[in-house]
């Protein structure tokens, strides 16, 4: 590690901390050179995968636009923003884990319809109707009595 005040490259770590959250870890070091002491941190660098749109143009993965997306299908329902939250955690986790450097928008979509099934029935129906650009009511009877079905079916 350089030294910012000197620039000479022979810097000891003098002491090392992990955070309380266990995702940084802070380094005191002195340098051998001006013996100036400074701070570093360490902390994990996850990067998203890039979005491929439908029309095959790229964009980076936009946090922001996500959960827009999803308050507009849950606006004026009965759902706390720690629960969206925690929607958009899981939706990040599924994209992390998989390992991907791109993934189709479709995917992401279907990840949100997922989530919002599971949140709240209206809001997904609200969301599939633009996602799955739904043209006559027949389309938005299929999915009402989808959701119906799962409604009745026993819990296991």
């Amino acid at each position: 590690m350089k030294c910012p005040f000197c620039h000479h490259d022979d810097t000891q770590v003098i002491d090392t901390r992990v955070s309380e959250e266990g995702d940084t870890i802070r380094r005191r070091r002195r340098c051998a050179h001006c013996d100036k002491r400074f701070t570093t941190y360490e902390r994990i660098e996850l990067s998203m995968p890039v979005i491929v749109k439908k029309n095959g143009s790229r964009t980076e993965y936009d946090p922001a636009k996500l959960r827009g997306s999803m308050m507009l299908a849950l606006r004026k329902r009965p759902v706390s923003a720690e629960t969206v939250d925690a929607a958009i955690h899981h939706i990040e986790e599924k994209l992390l884990s998989s390992g991907a450097r791109e993934v189709l928008s479709g995917h992401v979509g279907e990840l949100v319809m997922r989530e919002l099934k599971r949140l709240d029935k209206i809001a997904y129906i609200r969301f599939a109707s633009v996602y799955k650009s739904f043209e006559d009511v027949a389309e938005f009877q299929d999915v009402i009595a989808e959701v119906g079905r799962e409604r009745k079916s026993p819990s296991k």
